[in-house]
């Protein structure tokens, strides 16, 4: 089978089939397959969610409006998970949640405790490792959403931002941005939020961005407040609801995950077929225009090591090349810091990149073979799935947004944020 399924009470046996029923998965932008510094457990690039053996799923029951002896019990008995909305010193509304059999919760977060099924880090544009001692300050939240799945068909799948942490309670203080319904019921936004964008038409060559709305602890739509951790939460808009669609990205103030439906899945191209795209690729003996040699994309495992074969392209103009030294400068490390190049070809003055197959066939919206390139990071899909994320704005900092490269995360420019790449073919 094409993905791990290494998660732990999940069924391989719904229909006494082998295959456990797959609600989905989620997909952490910016590893090219697996993260740069490895997958460890629940720390991986992408995570399957699938139909437990048994139900784990919540759902609200008694709200306790002040600090009665019950909800002090609710909040310390580590059987019963709760939510507590911390109104002043004086007054906390605890929220007791009951199990529910017909659902599965999954939750994400940076913390490594047991209630986390899926870990995830901060995500360092270029697909950088983070060096040894060196420590960046996270804004992703330890227990940043949780996501119930429906155990019976359609199988749809909710988000809600905040997770329960060991003790099965979530804790909203004084700071946290919340409010009492019309229903009496609370909700809130947590600190950074938890941003979902669905796209237009599904996962496709047609999808086209939608908006992106922040949801709160309870599953509601809100607009985006004006900064991300802003106190004032932004107007709800009921017509939207937190179901995750084939497409939707997750922004966890930090990584940005692609929720895949099961189907939607299916009719992705497999590592196989990207592998046989590539070998046509190189079958068709692309050669550089100054040298005559042939190149060669290198084989996926090889996926970041530079080879002597690497086709490089220059940006402005797409012209694809062996590595030549320009100017005296020989060495391809250098080389590739260096801005401006010209093209032999047609004069065109631009960045001079290696070229990167993109190898995670989840952000591919099509099977066409790889025509294209992300400006300026060389990492190359079909032209469909380079024209798809080039519209996307993806959230950065607090309160930008801009498009960028899936495979890397690293910001696109240039007009459109990609470029058709130009091959010569052998003279022979």
């Amino acid at each position: 089978m094409m993905f791990s399924l290494g998660q732990e009470n999940i069924s391989t046996s719904t229909t006494s089939t082998k295959v456990p029923v797959k609600y989905g998965e989620l997909l952490v932008l910016g590893c090219n397959g697996s993260l740069p510094s490895g997958e460890r457990g629940r720390r991986k690039s992408r995570f399957a969610l699938c139909h437990r053996n048994k139900a784990n799923g919540v759902k609200p029951s008694t709200v306790h409006t002040s600090c009665t002896p019950q909800a002090a019990k609710a909040i310390n008995n580590k059987e019963q998970h709760s939510i507590s909305y911390t109104l002043s010193r004086a007054q906390t509304v605890v929220v007791e949640y009951t199990h529910d059999s017909s659902t599965d919760m999954f939750q994400i977060g940076r913390s490594t405790e047991a209630p986390i099924d899926f870990v995830v880090t901060d995500t360092i544009p270029g697909g950088q490792i983070q060096a040894d001692g060196q420590t960046i300050q996270s804004t992703i939240s330890r227990f940043a959403c949780r996501i119930i799945c429906q155990r019976h068909p359609p199988y749809s799948a909710r988000i809600y931002a905040a997770g329960f942490d060991s003790s099965k309670n979530i804790f909203l203080g004084e700071k946290a941005a919340k409010w009492r319904m019309q229903d009496g019921q609370m909700d809130a936004l947590t600190t950074n939020g938890v941003l979902v964008m669905h796209p237009r038409h599904g996962f496709s060559q047609d999808s086209k961005p939608g908006l992106w709305r922040e949801i709160s602890v309870c599953g509601n739509v809100f607009t985006l407040r004006e900064t991300r951790s802003a106190q004032q939460r932004g107007k709800m808009v009921d017509s939207e609801c937190n179901e995750l669609v084939d497409g939707s990205l997750i922004d966890l103030c930090g990584a940005t995950l692609l929720w895949r439906t099961a189907e939607g899945l299916a009719r992705t191209p497999t590592i196989k077929h990207l592998e046989a795209l590539r070998q046509e690729l190189n079958a068709g003996r692309p050669q550089c225009p100054v040298g005559f040699n042939t190149l060669a994309f290198p084989s996926m495992q090889r996926k970041d090591v530079l080879d002597e074969k690497q086709p490089w392209a220059y940006l402005r103009c797409g012209h694809v090349h062996g590595y030549h030294g320009w100017g005296g400068r020989r060495d391809p490390e250098v080389e590739g810091d260096c801005q401006e190049r010209e093209c032999p070809m047609c004069r065109a003055k631009g960045p001079y990149v290696p070229l990167w197959l993109g190898c995670e066939p989840g952000f591919y919206v099509d099977a066409e073979p790889p025509s294209h390139t992300f400006v300026p990071c060389g990492h190359v899909c079909s032209e469909k799935t380079t024209e798809y994320w080039g519209q996307i704005p993806l959230p950065h900092g607090t309160h930008a947004f801009h498009a960028a490269c899936p495979f890397c995360v690293q910001p696109l420019s240039g007009e459109t944020g990609y470029i058709r790449l130009i091959f010569q073919s052998p003279l022979d």
